[in-house]
């Protein structure tokens, strides 16, 4: 992590990660870009239908290939890039017929190093191939929900998903969020952990900073009036007390409630529901 001189007070506390020794290009491959607006939290009309977002500054969108659709090509890292989209580094790789795409960057991938996307690919960090190729206790990421549908699991920086159990053509998996889900085997994932570990430890510092990506101010309900807010209201700074967290629209929220839908369609594949509040 990268640390400041405290020239300022929202200076003293901010942390950065340290991109000098882990990046190799400043540029973005313009083939694999392109541009757009972002919608910032609003609808077609206009109307913010998200909170809490806008403004930032300007990205060009890379595009990632979370298929992984060319198999038996061996590829080779050419460069590990920074991307303002998502958390996680990127790569960009060569197949051996020429074609250039980005990836998402694993963890302790270098520039020159050589990969495959087969079924008998070898069991090394960056190489992809089905789940019921990978041995138990392996840690994997862009996990496939569904078999070739692309990458859903464990894309963000410093995420990994941990195999622990080959049941009837079916793989259990325990998520980053300590659920374990049970997927078809013929789902492919990549071995290894996700780059970019450290942003979790990012200290934003000031407010202006947050603006910066995008976010704007996040007010709590018991600060606001009791018709904003179903925690709002009350004589001087009234907290919430032991009521129910809950959402500005009265759903709960949070601090250990349960918020999915009893019906979900994805249910079935539950094995162990996550473990809520501090203690993971």
């Amino acid at each position: 992590m990268k640390k400041y001189k405290p020239t300022t007070q929202s200076r003293r506390q901010m942390t950065t990660v340290s991109y000098r020794g882990v990046l190799t290009a400043d540029k973005p491959r313009k083939s694999l870009t392109k541009g757009g607006k972002r919608h910032v939290g609003r609808n077609a009309f206009g109307r913010i239908t998200i909170r809490h977002k806008g403004g930032g500054h300007k990205r060009k969108y890379r595009l990632i290939d979370f298929k992984y659709n060319k198999k038996d090509i061996p590829l080779k890292v050419e460069t590990v890039e920074y991307d303002p989209n998502r958390t996680a580094f990127i790569a960009l790789v060569c197949y051996r017929d020429g074609e250039r795409r980005y990836i998402v960057a694993p963890k302790t991938i270098k520039v020159g190093a050589e990969l495959l996307v087969s079924e008998k690919a070898e069991l090394k960090v960056g190489n992809r191939l089905p789940l019921k190729k990978i041995p138990v206790g392996t840690f994997v990421h862009n996990v496939e929900l569904k078999p070739l549908a692309g990458a859903r699991i464990a894309r963000s920086a410093g995420n990994y998903v941990e195999v622990v159990a080959h049941d009837a053509g079916l793989v259990h998996l325990k998520m980053p969020s300590s659920e374990i889900k049970k997927l078809s085997e013929k789902c492919w994932a990549s071995v290894g952990e996700i780059s970019n570990a450290e942003h979790k430890l990012i200290t934003i510092g000031k407010a202006g900073r947050n603006r910066w990506l995008g976010k704007r101010p996040t007010v709590r309900g018991s600060a606001m009036n009791a018709v904003d807010h179903p925690l709002g209201g009350g004589e001087g700074k009234a907290g919430r007390g032991n009521r129910r967290a809950k959402t500005k629209w009265g759903k709960p929220s949070g601090k250990g409630q349960k918020t999915r839908k009893p019906k979900k369609y994805s249910n079935f594949t539950i094995v162990r529901r996550r473990k809520v509040g501090k203690r993971k």
